[in-house]
């Protein structure tokens, strides 16, 4: 593991992303005690969820689908980090007793393969947490978000989301669906299409930085200082206007996250 310091960076843009804490806040309040258990997380962006889950005990594998976000994540955790190329993995069968998906099932082609891989490496009765865009084909906000340039295509979408439903059965038999949760209603997807509208015209960048979409890696933090700054000024204003989303209890959330069991049998 690095020592905290070189952590820092990571964890300070954590702390000033409403979203990304609000995104761990769902997968700990799913996630099985790590402790004395074999865990993988899949897809943990920057590296900073990869970072804080291995916090919480446990060994814990890491893996993503982007060279870039994979060395971002090995700067943090330093070992047992690999690159995967969309639905297959390295692991031996029935390795994990938990694995933590987070935001990579809509960037690979091969979703079903990936759902039968998930099968072949989670042991019978593991714990398997799937974080993906809440599909809501409806929604004004997407519609306007693609108007703007912040289409599937731009965040390295190849499908632009998933229901409940559809990840139920995309798991097919050998999992049980136990919860299935969606967050970060339309205030918080605004915070999303401001933020991510701004960092296209400050960077003037027409397209993903990564495979993944916009990884923030240790290297941009330091040549984007500035907008590090603004981002931390403005994070009172933020936090407040996601605290919005309360009003809203009606409306289904812009995300959404499921944990599933594999069957025993």
């Amino acid at each position: 593991m690095p020592d905290v310091t070189q952590a820092d960076w990571a964890v300070s843009l954590f702390r000033r992303s409403v979203l990304k804490q609000a995104k761990f806040r769902r997968i700990e309040s799913l996630l099985d005690e790590p402790s004395g258990r074999t865990n993988l997380d899949i897809g943990a962006d920057n590296g900073v969820i990869s970072y804080l889950l291995r916090q919480r005990g446990g060994r814990w594998y890491s893996a993503d689908l982007d060279e870039r976000a994979v060395e971002s994540i090995r700067q943090l955790v330093r070992s047992d980090v690999y690159q995967l190329s969309g639905a297959n993995t390295p692991f031996e069968d029935t390795t994990f007793d938990q694995v933590v998906v987070v935001d990579y099932l809509e960037h690979i082609v091969d979703d079903a393969g990936f759902a039968r891989e998930l099968q072949r490496i989670v042991k019978p009765g593991g714990n398997v947490i799937i974080n993906v865009p809440h599909l809501k084909p409806k929604s004004w906000l997407n519609r306007f978000r693609h108007a703007i340039g912040l289409t599937d295509e731009w965040h390295g979408h190849v499908r632009p989301g998933y229901t409940a439903s559809e990840l139920g059965a995309l798991l097919g038999p050998s999992f049980t669906l136990d919860r299935t949760i969606t967050y970060s209603r339309a205030f918080s997807e605004l915070i999303d299409t401001a933020l991510n509208g701004l960092y296209v015209r400050m960077e003037k960048k027409d397209g993903p930085t990564s495979r993944k979409g916009t990884v923030i890696t240790q290297t941009d933090m330091r040549k984007q200082r500035k907008q590090f700054l603004l981002l931390s000024t403005l994070y009172p204003v933020l936090w407040l206007v996601a605290k919005l989303d309360a009003l809203l209890w009606f409306q289904p959330g812009y995300k959404l996250i499921v944990q599933a069991r594999r069957r025993l049998a």
